[in-house]
């Protein structure tokens, strides 16, 4: 199969046999049959590849998984029900109870919190530092016990942009894997593993799926992490799961199978926030035209930022695309195609004019969702990112005042020219 997006996006992931679906078809089964028991004891012991419950594995989700993962350049990939499950299950596939991680502060909300509240609750540690730290600040925040960094290739919605190399560097230095959610930018624009990420995460939900049609996430497994060699560090891929007939998942799966199936054989069978096989097939659909949206919604997010930047009430933008941009010289690193669609910006007046601009929009609708064929607009601090107070909102480089708006795919002219009425009417 060929390595090339494009071809991916349309064909990977599922080959059909002589006189077989040319779709790939949506097994809407809970179970599967079997002759024998001993045939199911044989993928109960994970001694064999089929499926039993849809609870763990599903066809049509593993060919949509394999697909990404392919994408990705990875070596495998599982589907989850959402980018919040995804998130959580990389990192608490490796980390637990007393386990530290060092993650980016420039995240999205729904993120932080996941891991600054819920998974704190679960004896879990986050040390939070600026995607801009140095060298030296960033090897200060590792612990004995960290397990793990966590970064976003674009963060929603400060649209930083992430140094992989550095981050990757001393993730390594310190034998732990790094983590990308590489949701804003797809692989199609960048490829985390490309750049030293181990594990790559998505909301799929967002480009991928494109449509504001179905939830769902993935974890991509890069397989080149080498788990045996930091045994100590990561017992539940070193050493036997008793839960699971004693299979050590480093030693029976290789460095490229041993992180998803564990996830899956554990995870998945315990807190069950699988993809359902329908939402799989829409995802597909999104993904085999990934190429060419992305380039539409690059195209389009660029000449609206020229836009807003050119604009005297305006306060200012932050979009990569931008020759001004702080982060214009690592996206021409690690993005050099295009970055995402969505651009963040303030109007002059602060969080009231904010508030008082996106009420006169009339394409750009106000909602929650981000990055799908249809603009749309979001004050995060009144909505994603509410649950942080100014302070952590300015450190998260989500001030009170920014505006993220989702470019789609309509016509530029006819964005700009809402953009333009809008701000006039203030």
């Amino acid at each position: 199969m060929t390595d090339r997006i494009d071809t991916i996006c349309v064909q990977g992931g599922y080959r059909p046999g002589n006189g077989e679906p040319r779709q790939i078809p949506i097994v809407q089964s809970t179970t599967f049959k079997y002759d024998t028991s001993e045939d199911m004891g044989k993928l109960f012991d994970l001694e064999a590849q089929g499926y039993f419950y849809s609870r763990l594995q599903n066809p049509t989700c593993d060919a949509v998984a394999a697909k990404i993962a392919a994408l990705e350049g990875g070596t495998m990939g599982m589907l989850t029900s959402s980018g919040q499950a995804a998130n959580f299950y990389a990192v608490f596939n490796i980390a637990s109870c007393g386990d530290h991680v060092v993650a980016s502060n420039s995240i999205y909300g729904g993120t932080y919190n996941l891991f600054s509240v819920t998974m704190k609750k679960m004896g879990i540690e986050f040390t939070f530092v600026s995607p801009d730290c140095t060298e030296e600040e960033l090897n200060a925040a590792f612990r004995p016990n960290t397990k793990a960094v966590f970064g976003e290739t674009i963060a929603n919605p400060a649209l930083t942009v992430l140094d992989i190399e550095k981050f990757a560097a001393a993730a390594h230095i310190h034998g732990v894997p790094l983590i990308v959610d590489n949701t804003f930018a797809t692989p199609v624009n960048c490829r985390p593993l490309a750049w030293g990420a181990d594990i790559v995460t998505h909301s799929t939900t967002k480009y991928m799926d494109g449509h504001a049609a179905a939830l769902g996430g993935c974890v991509v497994d890069g397989g080149r992490f080498d788990w045996m060699a930091h045994k100590d560090k990561f017992p539940g891929l070193t050493t036997p799961d008793e839960s699971y007939h004693g299979v050590i998942y480093a030693e029976k799966f290789g460095r490229e199978g041993a992180f998803i199936n564990k996830a899956t054989a554990q995870l998945m069978r315990d807190f069950g926030a699988m993809a359902s096989p329908q939402n799989a097939f829409l995802l597909n659909l999104g993904l085999e035209s990934l190429h060419v949206r992305m380039a539409r919604h690059c195209e389009n997010a660029q000449a609206v930022a020229e836009f807003l930047a050119g604009h005297p009430k305006v306060a200012w933008v932050r979009y990569s695309g931008l020759p001004g941009d702080p982060y214009h010289a690592l996206a021409e690193k690690y993005l050099p195609h295009g970055s995402c669609g969505v651009v963040s910006f303030a109007v002059k007046g602060g969080r009231t004019a904010a508030e008082a601009f996106m009420k006169h929009l009339r394409l750009g609708a106000i909602a929650t969702h981000v990055a799908d064929a249809r603009t749309c607009c979001l004050h995060p601090a009144s909505s994603t990112h509410r649950q942080m107070n100014d302070r952590e909102l300015e450190a998260a480089g989500v001030p009170a005042d920014m505006v993220r708006l989702s470019v789609g795919l309509e016509s530029r002219e006819d964005l700009i020219e809402d953009l333009a009425q809008a701000l006039a009417a203030l």
